[in-house]
C-alpha cells in the first residue's frame, strides 16, 4: 500500500463538527487498513464516538488526557499534568512507527489554555517523521500552528440549536 508523505491537518473554528470531521477521516483510514492513534485532550468520558471506535481495537488506540470538565479561567495543576502526560504519549506514538494516522483532538484548546507550551508542540510537529498523517482539532488554533499545517479547515457557526436551549444529545453531540 502506497502512503502519502503524511500531512498535518487542522480543524478549527467556533462551529460544530471538528471532532466529527476527524472521526470521519478515522473511519476512512480504518477502512483502508491503517492503524490509528486517537488522543483527546481535556475530555474524559465514554462518549458514543469512543464506543464506536473501540470496536476497531486493536487497529485503533484511544486515550483521554483530561479531567472531563470545561476549563474556565486558569487551569489547575491537575489539568496541566493531564495534558503534559498526554502530550508525552502523543509524541511517543508519533515517533513509534506504529500508527498511520494520529488524531490529537482538542490539542488547540490545550494550547489556548496554556496546558502545553506552543513552541514545544511546534518543535515536535516540525520533526514529524514521514508518513503518518496528523489531525489536530479544537477551537482557537494558534496562527503559528496554522502556518506549518498542510490543510486547515475552519468550521464557522452560523446557527446552533444550543441557542434555543437544546442540550447535547446522545448519538449526535455525545
Amino acid at each position: 500500500m502506497k502512503k502519502s508523505r503524511g500531512y498535518i491537518q487542522v480543524y478549527t473554528g467556533t462551529g460544530k463538527g471538528k471532532t466529527t470531521a476527524a472521526l470521519g477521516l478515522t473511519i476512512r483510514a480504518l477502512g483502508a487498513g491503517w492503524r490509528v492513534f486517537w488522543g483527546q485532550f481535556i475530555k474524559r468520558g465514554n462518549f458514543s464516538e469512543l464506543k464506536a471506535l473501540k470496536r476497531f481495537d486493536p487497529q485503533v488506540k484511544i486515550y483521554q488526557f483530561g479531567r472531563g470538565r470545561f476549563i474556565k479561567g486558569h487551569p489547575t495543576p491537575e489539568d496541566i499534568a493531564c495534558a503534559q502526560e498526554g502530550w508525552r504519549l502523543c509524541k511517543e506514538a508519533l515517533f513509534s512507527g506504529n500508527f498511520d494516522l494520529l488524531v490529537f483532538d482538542e490539542l488547540n484548546l490545550a494550547l489556548y489554555f496554556k496546558l502545553l507550551v506552543l513552541e514545544e508542540v511546534l518543535e515536535v510537529l516540525n520533526q514529524k517523521p514521514l508518513p503518518p498523517e496528523v489531525v489536530i482539532t479544537g477551537r482557537y488554533a494558534p496562527n503559528r500552528l496554522l502556518d506549518i499545517a498542510d490543510l486547515v479547515t475552519e468550521m464557522r457557526q452560523v446557527k446552533h440549536y444550543y441557542q434555543k436551549g437544546v442540550e447535547a444529545r446522545t448519538g449526535i453531540e455525545k
